[in-house]
């Protein structure tokens, strides 16, 4: 079964899609099964992923990483998302971008997900 805002990604052709509705049914793409990405919450290796979430007021930043993530053509991070409040909002980037993405929410609490081209999804928040 699947919950609320599950990403998954097609391991045949590389499309990801978000659960916006739960369902018992199986998510298939190109005949076979999707993978469930689940959002990664400790840095491994020397590539820096997880968001760095900032609050100012009227706004929030998420950086990804705590040195800035490369955005190469073959490997960048691909979205950024901040959700509080029951409210998602997020921003696309591509390769050249800055690896960050501002904002202008109030909220308490945030948590922020994105999704790195070569390394799925990092996640952090106070969910």
């Amino acid at each position: 079964m699947t919950e609320l805002k599950q990403i998954y990604k097609c391991n045949v052709c590389g499309n990801i899609v978000e659960v916006l509705h739960t369902g018992a049914g199986e998510l298939v793409c190109c005949g076979e099964a999707m993978q469930l990405m689940q959002g990664k919450r400790e840095d491994v290796g020397q590539e820096k992923h997880l968001p760095v979430i900032e609050k100012a007021p009227g706004k929030v930043t998420v950086k990804v990483g705590s040195i800035p993530h490369p955005m190469e053509d073959n490997h960048y991070i691909e979205w950024v998302e901040v959700a509080s409040d029951g409210k998602a909002y997020r921003e696309f980037l591509k390769p050249g971008d800055s690896p960050e993405a501002t904002f202008q929410i109030k909220a308490e609490k945030i948590t922020a997900r994105e999704y790195c081209t070569l390394h799925g999804l990092w996640k952090k928040g106070e969910d």
